[in-house]
């Protein structure tokens, strides 16, 4: 009897997947609309949300995807296929896409990079700055960068989730492309790969992007956005640097991170082993960039 009363409700049921102008759902989007349209398409009461959905998986363009992370399962449900980036960012409300992800979106890469890195971020948090030190920033980057564990593999594509602090969606856009997806614009692009190069396939991959990028970035918006970003560190002298090693931007373009100070030795990288050393931006890189 239930699967006579769906199989007469079906193109109802379709057409309204059909018109709704969400493509992804969860278990708790699937059981409201269960229950604010059992009546008019007369599914039976005892018809519960699970059988719904097999019935959904097996009748219309409905689609489970499944996600394994390391402390949880996610499963979500597409109409018909969506793509990839869209489910990631159903994972977690009010994130977006970030580092080799976005680089990629905004093609300033070559590569097309298979682990797609998806922000959330932490909350609002009062902090006071810390003083820096030489001796502090060298423990520091004597040590691997720590990455994320939190992925699951979907497909030919591994998701990367990214806790990173509040900025409240600072520099974060909505490109058309692949179904409105929010991504971070490409100067906070570049600032994000400089400062985590390990989630953009590494120094020389973020050298390449400030290399594509030339045509596409301000660098006054860039240098707006990390004034907003506050970070602790002299990332500063990262960017001047890549910008200098790209050597396709203008004097005046460098200028504008020269204005900021530079008081200490600091690192492209973590843990790096043989180095070479920029005397002009005070900065530590992989030998051979």
């Amino acid at each position: 009897m239930k699967n006579i009363r769906f199989e007469i409700a079906k193109e109802d049921i379709i057409s309204f997947f059909e018109k709704s102008h969400l493509k992804i759902f969860s278990f708790k989007d699937l059981a409201k609309i269960l229950k604010e349209n059992r009546k008019f398409w007369r599914l039976a009461e005892g018809l519960s949300t699970n059988s719904f959905i097999d019935l959904l998986l097996s009748n219309t363009k409905l689609i489970k995807h499944e996600l394994q992370f390391p402390h949880i399962k996610t499963i979500k449900y597409s109409w018909d296929n969506v793509s990839v980036y869209q489910i990631a960012l159903s994972i977690k409300d009010s994130s977006y896409l970030t580092h080799y992800t976005a680089s990629f979106l905004h093609g300033l890469t070559n590569q097309i990079p298979k682990t797609i890195y998806v922000n959330f971020e932490q909350p609002k948090k009062t902090f006071h700055k810390a003083d820096l030190s030489q001796d502090r920033i060298d423990r520091a980057f004597s040590n691997a960068q720590r990455q994320s564990k939190n992925t699951a593999v979907l497909g030919d594509y591994t998701i990367c989730l990214l806790n990173g602090k509040f900025t409240d969606r600072h520099g974060v856009i909505e490109l058309a492309q692949e179904g409105n997806i929010s991504v971070t614009n490409v100067e906070r692009t570049l600032i994000d790969i400089t400062v985590r190069p390990a989630y953009a396939g590494g120094v020389f991959e973020v050298l390449n992007a400030f290399r594509q990028a030339a045509s596409k970035v301000s660098i006054n918006k860039l240098v707006a956005t990390l004034k907003k970003l506050e970070y602790i560190y002299p990332y500063h002298q990262a960017i001047g640097f890549y910008i200098e090693k790209a050597g396709v931007y203008k004097e005046s373009q460098m200028q504008l991170l020269k204005r900021f100070d530079i008081k200490f030795d600091f690192y492209l990288a973590h843990k790096m082993k043989e180095v070479e050393y920029s005397k002009d931006w005070r900065i530590y890189y992989p030998k051979g960039l």
